[in-house]
């Protein structure tokens, strides 16, 4: 995993903690109990906190697994952010 990869794995640990770190970045709505739209928007809010950057609404929608996620912010988190 690259650092924006395990930082975004401890994200999902905090709003998820009963899924195995090693699901994590299989991780999707369909494959993690309890990922329904609060929870979207809980993880939403942890990002955010943790890469210090906003997350568009309008692209919520289509980040729906680890692999999204980790994906849009690898274009907006500056290296070493």
């Amino acid at each position: 995993m690259n650092p924006i990869q395990l930082r975004l794995s401890e994200c999902f640990s905090r709003v998820f903690p009963a899924l195995p770190a090693e699901q994590i970045p299989a991780a999707n709505p369909r494959t993690v109990a309890g990922w329904d739209s609060l929870a979207a928007i809980s993880l939403v809010n942890v990002i955010e906190e943790e890469f210090n950057t906003p997350i568009d609404f309008e692209d919520m929608a289509h980040l729906d697994s680890f692999d999204a996620i980790a994906n849009y912010l690898q274009e907006r988190v500056p290296a070493g952010g």
